[in-house]
């Protein structure tokens, strides 16, 4: 385990201007849930993500970003995102060691505190077609708003080159 202390929002913001990407935040009471932040989707324009901290058998830790309300196979995305195993969800601890946040705060934007590539970036490709993407700023109490392809340049300046993967299942009508 690393003693290195997570960055902060700010921190995150200060990166984001250093690499001269455009974002915006929008400060909120803690939501833990899509459902709980479904009241913000008036306000904040954009697609809003949800992510998954999964690991393989083999302890490869992965992060899928996915649309808010979109669905993914555990059984079958380990086929995708290139996996060992099968996949299940990773432990807490490892979720803070790894991207310096906590359960309920999980977001891309946790590639920050990664400094040791220990995670895996997929980036679900419907999610890759909105404009703007919506994510927690490393905290649940806020949502900051980025551009689809500042998000990729972000992740890559942190060293992550983020997979861009069709993970979430095809909804028909």
């Amino acid at each position: 385990m690393t003693d290195i202390t997570p960055k902060t929002p700010e921190d995150l913001y200060q990166y984001l201007d250093s690499l001269g990407i455009a974002h915006s935040t929008k400060s909120h009471p803690p939501v833990f849930t899509v459902a709980e932040s479904s009241s913000l989707r008036d306000e904040i324009p954009g697609g809003h993500t949800k992510n998954l901290f999964v690991k393989d058998r083999k302890d490869q830790f992965f992060l899928l970003t996915v649309e808010e309300h979109a669905s993914v196979d555990l059984k079958t995305v380990h086929t995708i995102i290139g996996a060992a195993s099968k996949v299940s969800f990773g432990k807490p601890e490892k979720l803070m060691e790894y991207l310096g946040v906590i359960p309920g705060s999980v977001t891309a934007f946790g590639a920050i505190n990664d400094v040791g590539h220990n995670v895996t970036f997929v980036l679900d490709e419907t999610l890759m077609e909105e404009d703007i993407i919506n994510c927690h700023p490393l905290s649940n109490d806020a949502t900051t708003s980025i551009g689809r392809d500042e998000l990729v340049r972000f992740l890559e300046a942190t060293g992550h080159k983020p997979l861009i993967l069709p993970v979430a299942l095809k909804v028909t009508a």
